[in-house]
Formats: C-alpha cells, sequence, structure tokens
C-alpha cells in the first residue's frame, strides 16, 4: 500500500467502516471445564469416570477481578462464542487503525500556525537569583 497521505485516510475510513461493522462483541475466553461434583454416590465418582461435562465458561476481567458465566443452552454458548469472536476481530481492526493513524500523523504536513506574539521568544526576567 503507498504511503500517500490520501491513500493512509482511505485506509483509516475503510478500517473505521469495518468497526462500525463488527456487531455485538464482549471480552473474554470460553474454556471447557470437566469434573467430579459433591454428591459422593454419583457416577462421576466411580473408577475411569470422566466425571460431569464439559460444562463451557466465559472468563473476563471485571474491576481488576475474574468473573465467570455458565451458558445453560448450546445457543447461549454459541452467541457467547459469536461475541468473543467479534472481540477479537474488533482488537484486530483497533490495531490496525492505530497503525494507520500513527502513519498520517507522521505523513502530514507539520502547519505554521503560530501568531507573531507567539513567535517572539519570552525575554528573560532582569531579576537575578539568589541561589549559590
Amino acid at each position: 500500500m503507498s504511503d500517500s497521505l490520501a491513500d493512509l485516510e482511505q485506509h483509516r475510513t475503510a478500517v473505521l467502516a469495518q468497526i462500525v461493522e463488527v456487531g455485538d462483541f464482549r471480552s473474554g475466553s470460553i474454556t471447557a471445564i470437566s469434573g467430579r461434583c459433591g454428591k459422593p454416590n454419583c457416577r462421576c465418582h466411580l473408577p475411569n469416570q470422566p466425571g460431569h461435562g464439559p460444562n463451557f465458561r466465559l472468563t473476563r476481567k471485571v474491576d481488576g477481578k475474574t468473573v465467570s458465566e455458565t451458558f445453560s443452552t448450546a445457543a447461549e454458548l454459541c452467541k457467547a462464542q459469536r461475541e468473543v469472536e467479534a472481540f477479537h476481530r474488533f482488537r484486530q481492526l483497533s490495531q490496525e487503525l492505530l497503525e494507520v493513524n500513527e502513519k498520517i500523523c507522521r505523513a502530514r504536513p507539520v502547519e505554521d500556525s503560530l501568531s507573531p506574539q507567539e513567535k517572539k521568544r519570552p525575554k528573560r526576567s532582569a531579576k537575578k537569583s539568589r541561589a549559590r
């Protein structure tokens, strides 16, 4: 891709349009949990039994604390998977937007918009410092 200012601005517009199309998203990761329950007479405690599961959980950070959410249906799990995938796409596009904006900032010429008063250097103080 060319690094002309017009091309970079066009690329930024395209990335912003893609971000708008991302849709619903949420952060976190989905993991499968298997394990044994607390009932001693349950089948999961028998030898060579895999235990209960897999049970899927969405784990994410909220205010510095880990929060887990379980899904009671396969439809809820599929919805959450789509939302997490959309979040990963959003992060990728955000990174691309940052990179193209940095290129735009480097490519944009500096405008000399200082007024004559701002161009004047401030005068040095006539007072001498007493510190020695």
